[in-house]
C-alpha cells in the first residue's frame, strides 16, 4: 500500500463520517440517513463519556435543538468509528505516522460535531448582525403602538423573515406555555450570541420584571446596532481593497505582460 492510498482511504474515512455528523445534526432529516446517524449514536451512548465543558451553550448557539446527550453520543461513536477505520491503516502507514494516525483519527472524530457548532453558530450571529436594527425597529413600532412585549415579540417574528425574530417568535411561545420568562429570556440570549441581543435581553428582562418603558430603549438600541452594521462594512470594505490589489498583480498584470510580449517576440525575432 502506497502513501497516496494511504491518503485516499483516510479522506475517504473522513468524508463518511462528515455526511453521517452532518445527517445527525440537521433538524429535518429523511428517515434514510437518520439510521445511520442513530447507529453511530448509539454506539456513543454504550462507550458513554461525559460531555465537554461548554457544549450546552455551543449547541444553543447553533440553533440545534437536540439534546446534549445526543451530540455527545454522537462525538463518541465518531470518535470510535474513525478509530476502527484508521486501525487497518497504521501498518502501512511510513514511520510514526502509523501512531499519529491512531491517535489523531478519534480525536477528529470526536471534534468534527464541534466544527459543525462553531461553524453554524458563526453563520447565525452574522445573520443576526446583519437584522438586529430592522428588528429592533419593528420591536419598537409593535410596542410604541400599545402591545405588550410578549404580544410584540410574536407579532415581530410573525411577520420578519429572520434569524432572530423567529427566536423572537419562539420565546414568546415559550413563555406563552407557562414557561418562566426569567428562563425564556435566559435561554433567548443563549441562541442568539450576537452583538446587541444582551441589551435586548436585559431591556425585556425589566420591561417583565418592572414595567419599565421600551420604545426609547429600543430606538436608542437600534441606532447603536446600526452604527456597529456600518462600522462593520466599513471594516469588510477596508479589508477587500488589499484582496483586489493581490488579484490585480498576481493575474491581471501578468497577463497584460503575456499579452505585449506576444507582440514584441515577433518584431523582435523579424
Amino acid at each position: 500500500m502506497t502513501f497516496a492510498t494511504l491518503l485516499a482511504g483516510l479522506a475517504g474515512a473522513i468524508a463518511a463520517v462528515a455526511l453521517a455528523e452532518l445527517a445527525a445534526l440537521r433538524q429535518a432529516r429523511p428517515p434514510r440517513r437518520r439510521v445511520l446517524s442513530a447507529v453511530v449514536a448509539r454506539l456513543g451512548e454504550r462507550v458513554g463519556i461525559d460531555p465537554p465543558r461548554g457544549l450546552a451553550d455551543r449547541i444553543a448557539a447553533a440553533g440545534v435543538d437536540v439534546p446534549m446527550s445526543e451530540v455527545v453520543a454522537m462525538q463518541t461513536g465518531l470518535a470510535v468509528v474513525c478509530g476502527l477505520v484508521a486501525l487497518p491503516l497504521v501498518p502501512a502507514a511510513p514511520g510514526r505516522l502509523g501512531l499519529a494516525l491512531l491517535a489523531l483519527a478519534p480525536a477528529a472524530g470526536f471534534l468534527a460535531p464541534e466544527v459543525t457548532l462553531h461553524r453554524r453558530a458563526r453563520a447565525r450571529r452574522r445573520a443576526i448582525e446583519a437584522e438586529i436594527p430592522d428588528v429592533l425597529d419593528l420591536l419598537r413600532v409593535a410596542v410604541a403602538a400599545g402591545l405588550a412585549p410578549r404580544r410584540a415579540l410574536a407579532e415581530v417574528g410573525r411577520r420578519h423573515p429572520g434569524t432572530l425574530a423567529r427566536e423572537l417568535a419562539r420565546a414568546a411561545a415559550r413563555a406563552q406555555l407557562g414557561e418562566p420568562v426569567h428562563a425564556t429570556l435566559e435561554q433567548l440570549g443563549r441562541r442568539c450570541p450576537a452583538d446587541g441581543v444582551a441589551p435586548l435581553v436585559a431591556a425585556l428582562h425589566r420591561a417583565e420584571r418592572h414595567g419599565a418603558p421600551l420604545a426609547q430603549t429600543l430606538a436608542a438600541q437600534a441606532a447603536e446596532a446600526r452604527s456597529r452594521r456600518a462600522a462593520r462594512r466599513s471594516d469588510q470594505a477596508a479589508k477587500a481593497a488589499p484582496k483586489i490589489q493581490l488579484v490585480v498583480a498576481l493575474l491581471l498584470v501578468p497577463a497584460v505582460l503575456l499579452l505585449v510580449a506576444a507582440a514584441l517576440i515577433p518584431a523582435l525575432a523579424g
